[in-house]
C-alpha cells in the first residue's frame, strides 16, 4: 500500500515534465513560424555602408567608439520593436499610415528625401559588392551585372516565404565576422572596458562624423519601413506581435555583436599599424592579411560580399515598399508582377541604376558610401517623428501605444542625432 503514493507522485513528475517539454516545443516552433522579419531587417543593417564605417572606426580611434554601440542598441530595439507593433496592431505599412493619417503631401515629402538617401545607399550596395569581389578577383564589370541579375530574379520571380529563408540563411553568414575578430586577437579587457566606459576624448568634426556614421548605419530610416511592411505581408497580427518582438530585438542585438566584432578587429590591428583611413571595406579586409592573417581576412572579405548580396537584395524592396504605400499602388512580393506591376518595375529600376551607377569611371565610391551613412543619420529624425506621433494615437493604436519610457527614449534619440549634427557642422 505504501507504493501507491510513491507510483503516483512519479506519474505525476513524468506527466509534469512531459508538459513541460511539450509546452517548449509548441514555444519554439511559434517563434520560429514567426521569425524572420526583425532577424532580417537588423542584420542587413550590416551592409558594405555599415562594414566601412566600423571599420573606419577601429582603424581612426582604436576601441574608444565602441561605447556608441550600447545607447545605439537600447535605441534600435525600440525603434524597430515601434515598427513591428505598428504593423502587427493596424495591418498597414508604415507610408500607408503617414498618408492615411497626414495626406498625401507629407508622405511625398517622406518618399523624395528617403528616396534620395535609400538610392544613394543601393549605390553603397553594389559598390561593396564590387570591393567585395574584387579581393577575389573577380572584375566589377562581371561582378556587379551578375549579381545584379541574380538578385533581381530571386526577389521577381520568387515568393515572400522562400524568399525570407533565403534572407535567413544569408544572415547567418554574419558569423564570419566573429571568427575574423577572434583570429586578430584583440584587446578583450580594453575592448569591454570601453564598450562599457564612454570616453568622449576627441572633439575634432572627425569624432562627430564618424560618430553620426555610427549611429546612421545602425538606425537607418529605410529599416523602418522595410520591418512594418513585411510584418504586414507575413500576416502577423495581434496574436503573434509578443512573439515578433523577440524576433526583433533578437535581431537587434546580433547585428550590433557582429559590428562590434568588427570595430574590434580593426582596432586590434589597423588602429595600432598607423592604417588610421580606410577607403572602402575591401582594404580593411586586405590590410588584415599581414596583420591577423589569411584566415581572417578572407573572412572579412567573405562577409563583406555576404553582406553587399542581401543589402542589394533589401533596400530597392523597402524603398519599393515606401513609395508604392505612399501612393497608394499594389505592393508585395507575393504578387505578381502583373498585379503589381509599379511595385516590381520601381524595384528593377532601382536595382538597375543602383548597379549601372556604380560602373561608372572614375565614381568616388567612398564618398557615396560614408555620406549615404551621415544621410541616414540626419534624416532619420523625420522617420522617428512620423513614427512617434502615429504610434501615440489612440484610434489608430488603441491599448498597444507607446509607454512613457518607449517614448523618452525614442524623443532622446532623435534630440541627439540633431545635437550630432550641428556638432558636426560647427566643427567643420
Amino acid at each position: 500500500m505504501a507504493r501507491a503514493p510513491s507510483s503516483a507522485a512519479a506519474a505525476q513528475r513524468r506527466s509534469r515534465r512531459a508538459g513541460f517539454w511539450r509546452s517548449w516545443r509548441f514555444r519554439l516552433l511559434a517563434f520560429f513560424a514567426i521569425f524572420g522579419p526583425g532577424f532580417i531587417t537588423a542584420n542587413v543593417d550590416n551592409d558594405p555602408g555599415g562594414i566601412l564605417t566600423y571599420s573606419q572606426a577601429g582603424a581612426k580611434f582604436g576601441y574608444v567608439l565602441l561605447w556608441t554601440l550600447v545607447p545605439t542598441t537600447i535605441a534600435l530595439i525600440v525603434v524597430q520593436e515601434m515598427a513591428a507593433r505598428m504593423g502587427a496592431v493596424t495591418g498597414k505599412g508604415l507610408s500607408d499610415l503617414i498618408r492615411e493619417e497626414f495626406g498625401f503631401r507629407w508622405t511625398f515629402f517622406a518618399m523624395l528625401v528617403l528616396g534620395l538617401a535609400d538610392f544613394a545607399n543601393i549605390v553603397a550596395e553594389f559598390a561593396g559588392m564590387a570591393s567585395g569581389m574584387g579581393i577575389f578577383g573577380v572584375s566589377k564589370f562581371v561582378a556587379v551585372p551578375l549579381g545584379a541579375l541574380i538578385i533581381w530574379a530571386v526577389v521577381v520571380r520568387g515568393t515572400y516565404r522562400p524568399l525570407e529563408r533565403l534572407l535567413i540563411i544569408f544572415s547567418l553568414v554574419y558569423i564570419a565576422y566573429p571568427v575574423s575578430a577572434f583570429l586578430a586577437h584583440p584587446h578583450w579587457s580594453q575592448s569591454l572596458h570601453d564598450t562599457l566606459v564612454p570616453a568622449v576624448l576627441h572633439r575634432g568634426s572627425d569624432y562627430y562624423l564618424v560618430v553620426l556614421g555610427l549611429i546612421g548605419t545602425t538606425i537607418t530610416p529605410w529599416m523602418q519601413f522595410y520591418l512594418q511592411a513585411s510584418v504586414v505581408e507575413k500576416g502577423i497580427g495581434k496574436r503573434e506581435y509578443a512573439i515578433s518582438r523577440w524576433d526583433v530585438i533578437i535581431g537587434c542585438i546580433i547585428t550590433d555583436v557582429v559590428a562590434f566584432f568588427i570595430v574590434a578587429a580593426c582596432a586590434a590591428t589597423l588602429h595600432p599599424a598607423g592604417i588610421h583611413n580606410i577607403t572602402d571595406a575591401a582594404q580593411a579586409a586586405l590590410a588584415l592579411k599581414p596583420l591577423a592573417g589569411h584566415y581572417a581576412s578572407l573572412l572579412f572579405a567573405l562577409g563583406l560580399v555576404n553582406a553587399a548580396v542581401l543589402s542589394a537584395a533589401i533596400l530597392p524592396l523597402a524603398t519599393s515598399y515606401n513609395i508604392c504605400e505612399g501612393l497608394g499602388l499594389e505592393s508585395g512580393v507575393n504578387k505578381r508582377f502583373s498585379e503589381a506591376p509599379a511595385f516590381y518595375w520601381l524595384y528593377t529600376c532601382l536595382i538597375g541604376f543602383g548597379a549601372g551607377v556604380v560602373l561608372l569611371p572614375h565614381l568616388p565610391l567612398i564618398k557615396v558610401i560614408l555620406f549615404s551613412q551621415v544621410a541616414n543619420g540626419i534624416l532619420l529624425p523625420f522617420v522617428l517623428v512620423f513614427m512617434l506621433l502615429l504610434i501615440n494615437r489612440k484610434p489608430v493604436m488603441g491599448a498597444y501605444r507607446n509607454s512613457r519610457l518607449a517614448n523618452a527614449i525614442a524623443w532622446t534619440t532623435s534630440v541627439a542625432i540633431v545635437a550630432l549634427t550641428i556638432l558636426m557642422i560647427a566643427t567643420l
